[in-house]
């Protein structure tokens, strides 16, 4: 079994890789319909010469850089090269408005930005030009960026006038496991984005505890990724680009969620990290291809599930042995074939999974691990492997060299050196989550006979979407309460696809919008009524404009009467009291997604 060495930098680790692999391919993105590759060789080239680029621009060690693109080489190649040039990389989402960006830009005082397209550029410049600290702005494409007092230049042409001898950078990377890689900003419980200070060590400890897994359960050989999740998220950061890198291995960039199902054929990944939300419209998209088929088919289909459930739950009898040994040799090498044909497993994390979803998946002959981990901890803290026992309602024991254990208030409390070393400029936050050591995760679980995590609920009131995506309701529901028309509002979308709302209109505007209009001011008649709520609407869609797209509000229904301390719906202190709103008000907000 290959074993994975120590390094003291992921610098250090991909310039070690690059050495080996050397004109082996690296990063495949699709250009005029065609899949074209970029070298090892030709990806230290790149990154060693961007590194001198920046440090002629001006740039300094500890600097930070943003880097705002969307999944494609140029973004491995530019976070390497910032890390390379002794910068720090502060990833940001593509989704993200002018205000995210300005908040990001100040509060991290970023020096230089890196985007790369010019509909990125129009949301990123106004935000670069209102701060104070941003410098310099990098294009990946050739833009438009003209703004005064801002040195703007041209990534390709940075790399082209800095040609560098790659070991000459590589030689030059004496970076420790303890020094800050980058910062990565997730979202607060009270709204603003908190960067998460991940050091070197932290995302090395992520890297070396799943290659572990891989070599002890699967075997570690020549492994294919396709990336398709954001960079700008821990979770593919650290699983879609460092892991493939100390793998040696190859990373695809997939076209996006629509051509998904396609790239997967034609890619033939081992390996891919994803959300729950891929595995439900897969599910969906299986399901009902295979009942268009009807006949053998849909018989085979319900064959299998019934015959992994049963192994799944322990109650396999013999004779259900020739069924096992039909479905095995007709039906599962099919769907092997729609996932490429020698996937060893796709690992789900990022928003708790439907467990009926993984015995899905198990039951067609598709391995599926389940993890779970925080940006905090860069990000991966445990994860279901083969060896442990697959259990779909837990997330599997601790990676290796990880201390788990649970608080007497039942909090999950993790300890090691993937643990960040706190939020950047945010003492009272480092302080609140970081005590002694044990990073407080803010969820509640326990650790089965077997030592896996179960999650058993959430501490924090974090909406985590289906795709992973934070989203703190504190905000969203603070910029709806700013609305004159909204008194109270509550958002819910906690492994949804977006977000919608439980709204208490304002009662005077609401007197005031009634005689206006000639209608009397009745609650359930109100309700109805088409302009009431186009008035409603518009408040929420001036909202939205403020919101990213993970954040808006899709749809809303209104309550039947306001939060108050009397019918329980909000605390003494007058917070919503969230459980409660859930019991009077779930099936009416879960009909919003129908």
């Amino acid at each position: 079994m290959r074993t994975f060495e120590t390094f003291p930098n992921l610098v250090t680790m991909f310039f070690t890789r690059a050495g080996e692999k050397g004109d082996a391919p690296f990063l495949w993105a699709k250009r005029d319909g065609e899949w074209r590759a970029t070298t090892w060789a030709e990806a230290a080239r790149q990154v060693a010469s961007l590194a001198a680029a920046l440090r002629a621009a001006g740039l300094q060690p500890g600097d930070r850089v943003m880097l705002v693109s969307e999944n494609r080489p140029e973004w491995c190649l530019s976070d390497l090269a910032i890390m390379a040039a002794g910068c720090i990389t502060v990833p940001t989402y593509t989704t993200n408005t002018e205000r995210d960006h300005a908040h990001i830009i100040e509060n991290s005082g970023a020096r230089a930005v890196i985007v790369s397209t010019q509909k990125l550029a129009d949301t990123v410049m106004p935000a670069v030009v209102r701060t104070t600290h941003a410098e310099i702005v990098i294009g990946i494409d050739k833009l438009r960026l003209h703004p005064s007092g801002i040195t703007c230049f041209d990534w390709h042409e940075m790399i082209a006038a800095h040609p560098t001898d790659p070991a000459t950078i590589a030689a030059e990377a004496g970076f420790a496991r303890d020094d800050l890689a980058c910062i990565i900003y997730t979202s607060g419980t009270g709204g603003a984005p908190r960067g998460v200070m991940q050091h070197h060590g932290a995302i090395l400890h992520n890297v070396a505890g799943c290659i572990r897994i891989i070599a002890e359960d699967f075997g570690w050989g020549e492994e294919v990724f396709l990336s398709f999740l954001p960079l700008s998220h821990a979770y593919e950061h650290t699983g879609g680009q460092h892991l493939p890198i100390a793998l040696g291995g190859q990373i695809y960039y997939a076209e996006g969620l629509e051509k998904l199902a396609a790239n997967i054929e034609e890619v033939r990944p081992t390996i891919m990290v994803v959300v729950p939300r891929l595995f439900e419209v897969l599910r969906t998209r299986i399901s009902k291809a295979i009942a268009k088929q009807g006949g053998m088919s849909e018989k085979l289909l319900g064959m299998a599930l019934n015959i992994g459930t049963k192994r799944y739950e322990g109650r396999l009898k013999l004779t259900d042995r020739p069924k096992g040994l039909l479905v095995d040799t007709l039906f599962k090498p099919r769907i092997a074939k729609k996932f490429g044909g020698r996937m060893k497993a796709m690992v789900s994390g990022g928003a708790p999974l439907t467990p009926e979803v993984g015995v899905f998946f198990q039951s067609l002959g598709v391995t599926f691990l389940q993890g779970y981990g925080q940006t905090e901890a860069a990000p991966v803290v445990s994860c279901n492997r083969p060896a442990a026992g697959l259990k779909m309602d837990t997330v599997g024991p601790p990676l290796a060299d990880t201390e788990v254990r649970i608080a007497e208030d039942g909090e999950i409390l993790v300890r090691g050196e993937l643990v960040m070393h706190g939020y950047w400029r945010n003492e009272a936050e480092t302080a609140r989550v970081l005590r002694d050591g044990w990073l407080h995760t803010g969820d509640i679980g326990e650790i089965d006979e077997r030592g896996r995590i179960r999650i058993t609920d959430r501490k924090k009131d974090l909406i985590i979407n289906d795709k992973g995506d934070n989203v703190a309701p504190q905000k969203v529901e603070g910029l709806l309460t700013l609305q004159p028309e909204i008194m109270q509002a509550m958002i819910v979308g906690d492994r949804k696809p977006h977000m919608v709302a439980l709204i208490v209109p304002d009662p005077e505007w609401t007197q005031e919008w009634c005689a206006a209009n000639g209608v009397p001011n009745d609650r359930a008649a109100l309700a109805d009524d088409a302009a009431y709520r186009a008035a409603l609407s518009a408040a929420v869609d001036r909202t939205n404009k403020d919101l990213s797209v993970i954040e808006r509000v899709r749809r809303f229904i209104l309550a039947d009467e306001a939060f108050s301390i009397e019918n329980e719906q909000l605390t003494p202190s007058l917070k919503i009291r969230r459980h409660v709103l859930r019991q009077v008000y779930g099936e009416r907000l879960e009909a919003l997604y129908r």
